[in-house]
């Protein structure tokens, strides 16, 4: 009886927020402190409920990112440094507040972290873990996330057993998890393998050995990064994922009811994320990210972090903190999810809206390679998004004898490109200043083969304001998003199922003609 009401009042908050314009996860979050009002006690099943969410969640990432792309100057000084910076600033304010020095080092230290399972949900809902600033994001995430095992082992909370070190020899057992996903089909199989690795190997046995299920769920994932099917699994576990991460939100919400002296000191600490997005920003310039890229990462981590409520938790347990501060924590980590969501959804507008006065701190002298935009040459038509759409439309043109070259932001994607001699560059079509950069003078016409409606809105909008006069089209999964795709600055667009049965039937009628001389019909 109890988990139906969970489920209707989370439904019913999530469906009132989203008409309002913002995820439903705020929703889910402020039914938790609703229920919890009513007097609904934190539940030990919703948490497992919320623990399995994350830990699929945190698998999907993993299949979605490289490893090589993680160990970078950017991502792991990026990460260290900001640790560091936002611990000793939150650690001098406690001081300041009167508590004891170590207590105030744990504050500063659990304030430092930002939240992974906020920053995965936000960026794959953009569909931007890929995204430059994806990448970066999640690897300085995943440098937090283990810089938080050590926290938790100094606190005697978490100590690694001897029997961790023979994680070190999971990269071998890569080509045997292949081959299972080679060999399992696309069914429920599918589905429970990716579950097995998830919560039991990854979640499970890394929590056996003292280390972080949710890291280990996170590099479970990674262990099949890459492969064909990576993407297939992923979008298997996807209804799944969501339904258990309503859990997980509602058991934030759940967690206290603070009174008017805790949500004011909730807000003051929420104020202090400014501080912390401006650290990453600043950090991120530093190493030679471009403004638009930096603003994107800083946006994206500015929250606090369930592994600082573990912390606090550790940290209360061992009589360091008085137990109102795991209240005060609490309070804050779930504001900060609150803000975070509809602050990520809107990224891209605050940028275009500050961008003249932010693009004032890129340097210039040190462009990173992966974030400089690259000439397209004399080519007449561009296709945005490199996927199976994008793929076929590049080689209809090309067959046709135009000049095309494609864009995509996945670098793995354009090293299959290269091998078929596609022409194919790095850039992110939702990146104003790519477009503001791009002599479009010889396009003829822009096709917009990304998947994301905001992300094809938003290249069409920038094409128009950069100047462009050719022809845009793109493609469309849902007949009400033509509205919006067409106000953007589109000329036209087709709807992607019915083009595939289009050239299906077109297809079969002339293989139809070549074997049968007289009329197909």
């Amino acid at each position: 009886m109890l988990f139906t009401v969970w489920i209707g009042v989370a439904f019913l908050a999530g469906l009132a927020v989203s008409r309002a314009g913002l995820p439903p996860l705020v929703g889910f979050l402020l039914a938790g402190f609703g229920l919890r009002a009513a007097g609904v006690p934190p539940d030990g099943a919703l948490d497992l409920i919320g623990e399995l969410g994350v830990l699929l969640l945190l698998f999907v990432v993993g299949l979605k990112i490289r490893a090589g792309q993680l160990l970078r100057a950017e991502v792991l000084a990026t990460a260290g440094l900001q640790f560091l910076l936002s611990a000793t600033l939150c650690w001098l304010a406690a001081l300041l507040l009167g508590l004891p020095g170590p207590a105030a080092l744990l504050l500063g230290a659990a304030a430092a972290f930002s939240s992974t399972v906020i920053a995965a949900k936000i960026l794959e809902s953009r569909r931007e873990l890929r995204a430059f600033h994806g990448r970066v994001t999640i690897g300085i995430l995943i440098v937090q996330d283990l810089l938080a095992v050590g926290v938790l082992a100094l606190l005697g909370a978490e100590q690694p057993s001897p029997a961790a070190a023979l994680l070190l020899l999971l990269p071998l057992l890569r080509p045997l998890l292949l081959r299972l996903l080679d060999g399992i089909g696309h069914g429920e199989l599918l589905v429970l393998y990716g579950v097995v690795l998830a919560l039991a190997i990854g979640g499970y046995g890394f929590q056996v050995v003292g280390l972080s299920p949710e890291l280990g769920a996170l590099l479970l994932g990674a262990l099949l990064a890459g492969h064909p099917k990576s993407k297939e699994l992923a979008d298997s576990l996807w209804s799944v994922k969501e339904f258990l991460l309503v859990g997980f939100f509602l058991g934030i919400g759940l967690q206290a009811v603070p009174d008017a002296a805790t949500l004011l000191a909730a807000l003051a600490l929420v104020g202090l994320l400014w501080f912390k997005a401006a650290i990453v920003f600043l950090l991120l310039l530093w190493f030679g990210l471009r403004p638009r890229t930096a603003f994107m990462a800083a946006v994206t981590l500015s929250s606090y972090s369930e592994f600082g409520l573990i912390v606090i938790q550790a940290a209360v347990e061992r009589q360091l903190l008085d137990g109102d501060w795991l209240v005060l924590s609490a309070t804050a980590v779930a504001m900060s999810f609150a803000l975070a969501a509809p602050l990520s959804r809107h990224a891209h507008a605050l940028y275009r809206r500050y961008a003249q006065w932010l693009d004032r701190f890129e340097n210039a002298a040190r462009i990173h390679p992966d974030d400089q935009p690259l000439s397209l040459g004399d080519a007449a038509f561009v296709i945005a998004g490199m996927g199976r759409i994008g793929t076929a439309a590049y080689d209809c043109l090309q067959a046709r004898g135009a000049r095309v070259v494609g864009l995509d932001n996945d670098p793995a994607k354009l090293a299959a490109h290269e091998a078929a001699r596609r022409r194919v560059v790095f850039a992110d079509a939702e990146d104003p200043g790519f477009w503001q950069r791009l002599d479009a003078r010889p396009v003829r016409a822009v096709l917009l083969a990304l998947p994301d409606l905001d992300a094809k809105t938003l290249a069409a909008e920038q094409l128009r304001a950069a100047g462009f006069q050719g022809l845009i089209t793109a493609v469309h999964t849902h007949s009400d998003e033509v509205p919006r795709i067409r106000a953007a600055g589109a000329d036209a667009s087709f709807d992607n199922a019915a083009e595939a049965g289009i050239g299906f039937a077109t297809d079969t009628w002339q293989k139809l003609a070549r074997e049968e001389p007289a009329s197909p019909g």
